[in-house]
């Protein structure tokens, strides 16, 4: 007789700054109200007969609006890009204002006749960033919605928390699949290749680029400015490196901006490719665990190789040469009528935060190795997150009304959160459980108790 098959899972959930949720797990916390009490008023309303003011019936709209927009939450991105869209189509031509915003700005004619166009920099190019990361809370959450989840349904993943975790990572996985090869081949093109320190810092100032370097800078841009807003919105339930993460999208925020705005492109190109690479490792890796593949073992071995060589041996050489080549290649002076900032101050800039984000991806590594020994050398099967799907799972089953009323505090709070959702959504269950006990009348309660079907009936719907 076989053997069953050891359990293949690593037991912890894999450290790392592919961690952002999503709007798509939050559906069932659509407003501090639970349902059944919107559903109550409505109909106190409808018997009242007093339902028929334009006040009245702009509020039944916006909230059928709402519960509309929460269930498919890919639906109000794919309105304000059509939106965009149509006034662009209007008058299809650089003047029109969402050209910027669809179209890259400031080309600038070949400087030999056989030579690209090159595109330089200004304040349009904070459009084609805001569009953009429109563009991708659209993709992310309808990929997640309408492909993803249906997938991980069909693998047999289960548990809210679990699911949204899948999901994150799934998608994840799909947009550094095609933005870690796109950041090489720009690399490719560029005296950058392979990672050449020296280039980094030759022929600065860098303040034109191709139209494929533009893009992908600005497109990254756009990624990183999407993951913050969704951590800053702050709905999610905080993990044990929480406060991690959201320093590493500060730093890199502020490292995009003001590579940027100084024309130290160059360096950021090397310091994307880095990011993404290794990211398409740590989604993959995530997805094979909650899975349970049988390769998770070999895989997440292989993982931890490229994270080391990407985010600590290629960031290292860059941050030595930051602190030798950066004064030595080149102009080194402070001249803001040339925009030549290669200067003292822009090094100890440079230096600090990328020796920040070093320090976190460390901590990081530290946490990853520590999950990789309790796998190869003990049964260890705890998650050790703060919030473990099984411990969610399980409340959702047996939390007291006490913390189910701190939960709908909590929902109450945040409801502006349109973007983060995983942890939320885990609750999901035992929130709108708790709200409905705290908010009930005796009268509601006596109605329940004359006709149970129909409340029943009301509670399935809502889930």
């Amino acid at each position: 007789m076989t053997r069953p098959r050891k359990s293949s899972n690593l037991g912890a959930d894999i450290r790392g700054d592919t961690g952002a949720p999503a709007m798509s797990t939050m559906n069932s916390l659509a407003s501090s109200e639970p349902p059944s009490a919107r559903q109550t008023q409505r109909g106190a309303s409808e018997r009242s007969g007093k339902s028929h003011s334009k006040r009245r019936r702009a509020r039944s709209f916006f909230r059928r609006w709402k519960d509309i927009s929460f269930k498919h939450t890919w639906l109000t991105p794919l309105i304000l890009i059509l939106i965009i869209l149509a006034v662009y189509i209007v008058n299809p031509t650089e003047s029109n204002p969402a050209h910027a915003a669809i179209f890259l700005s400031y080309p600038n004619p070949p400087e030999t006749p056989d030579g690209p166009i090159m595109y330089g920099k200004g304040k349009k190019d904070l459009a084609f960033v805001g569009f953009y990361t429109i563009v991708l809370s659209f993709t992310r959450e309808f990929i997640m919605q309408r492909i993803i989840r249906p997938w991980g349904v069909y693998c047999g993943i289960k548990g809210k928390g679990k699911m949204a975790r899948f999901m994150e990572q799934v998608y994840t996985a799909i947009y550094f699949a095609f933005f870690g090869p796109f950041g090489l081949y720009v690399m490719s093109k560029t005296d950058l290749w392979y990672f050449n320190t020296t280039a980094m810092f030759e022929g600065f100032p860098h303040k034109t680029h191709t139209v494929d370097f533009k893009a992908y800078y600005l497109l990254e841009a756009s990624y990183w400015a999407q993951q913050a807003i969704v951590l800053l919105l702050m709905l999610e339930k905080p993990r044990k490196d929480f406060k991690e993460l959201v320093a590493h999208h500060i730093i890199t925020l502020a490292l995009i901006a003001l590579s940027y705005r100084f024309h130290f492109t160059h360096i950021g190109l090397a310091v994307y490719i880095t990011h993404d690479v290794s990211d398409f490792f740590i989604a993959t890796s995530k997805t094979l665990n909650y899975l349970d593949s049988a390769i998770i073992g070999p895989y997440f071995l292989t993982f931890i190789c490229i994270w080391i060589y990407m985010r600590h041996y290629l960031n290292l050489r860059i941050l030595w040469a930051v602190l030798t080549e950066f004064q030595t290649v080149g102009p080194f002076e402070l001249n803001w009528e040339t925009q030549q900032y290669k200067c003292r101050l822009s090094q100890v800039i440079t230096f600090g935060l990328l020796s920040a984000l070093q320090a976190i991806n460390l901590l990081w590594l530290f946490l990853i190795l520590r999950i990789a020994k309790n796998y190869v050398l003990s049964d260890l099967k705890k998650d050790e997150r703060s919030d473990d799907e099984d411990e969610d799972e399980q409340e959702e089953q047996s939390t007291p009304p006490k913390d189910a009323q701190i939960g709908d505090k909590n929902a109450a709070t945040g409801f502006g959160d349109g973007a983060v959702s995983s942890a939320m959504a885990n609750k999901n269950g035992t929130v709108a459980e708790g709200v409905r006990v705290t908010r009930r009348t005796a009268k509601e309660k006596e109605n329940d108790a004359a006709t149970p079907s129909k409340g029943m009936a009301n509670g399935d719907s809502q889930l």
